[in-house]
């Protein structure tokens, strides 16, 4: 499977949900590639950090023929990630042709309901030349015991998009993973975060199959 974590707001948490969403698909034992076509190069400089071995390969691939490469890219891998770039550019119009499913993260603010709306366009467009592409919302960095969370996807509900339903509460834990190139189920092993993360790749599977 090929996930595209897309969405043309900075500052969604694409990165933290790349690298964790990978990391859990690699807890599995399946062999799992981390493409980073952010210009940035965030998750490129996730895997500098870590000392230890690496989870996965992240290849750093910021150019706009991922979709003509994908296929000798991902031969010897079960799934790809795909970082994707904070702005609606050609790299991100490659990347959503690349991908089986497209997860577009999104904070609870008014700024990223708008700004969802580049992306969904995105994507209708690539149905035209790839009507199995699949895709969906999914709320990041939510604030715990607020109501903000349950009023972001009431707004999300006017895109032709579903919304996950597992959703990511911000935290610490995922700052200080990222600074040692962790995952946060490296980082704290039965914490919350660590439980919403494997939540939100069961479900993405599950939506995806």
């Amino acid at each position: 499977m090929i996930i595209g974590i897309l969405n043309q707001k900075g500052g969604v948490g694409k990165t933290t949900l790349s690298v964790n969403i990978a990391a859990s698909l690699a807890r599995t034992g399946a062999r799992v590639l981390l493409l980073d076509i952010d210009p940035q190069g965030s998750a490129l400089d996730w895997a500098a950090a870590r000392e230890g071995a690496p989870l996965f390969p992240v290849v750093g691939l910021p150019r706009a023929t991922i979709h003509k490469e994908i296929d000798q890219l991902g031969k010897d891998y079960d799934h790809i990630v795909i970082d994707g770039p904070p702005r609606v550019t050609d790299l991100a119009r490659s990347a959503i042709m690349a991908s089986d499913v497209i997860l577009i993260p999104v904070q609870p603010s008014p700024y990223d309901i708008w700004a969802a709306e580049e992306v969904v366009k995105l994507i209708d467009e690539a149905r035209i030349y790839k009507e199995s592409l699949k895709a969906a919302f999914a709320v990041n960095r939510k604030i715990a015991n607020t109501a903000i969370g349950r009023d972001v996807r009431e707004a999300l509900a006017a895109y032709p998009v579903p919304s996950l339903v597992a959703s990511i509460t911000q935290r610490v834990v995922f700052a200080e993973a990222a600074a040692q190139g962790l995952a946060v189920h490296e980082a704290d092993p039965e914490g919350l975060a660590a439980r919403e993360i494997e939540a939100m790749t069961a479900e993405l599977l599950e939506f995806a199959a």
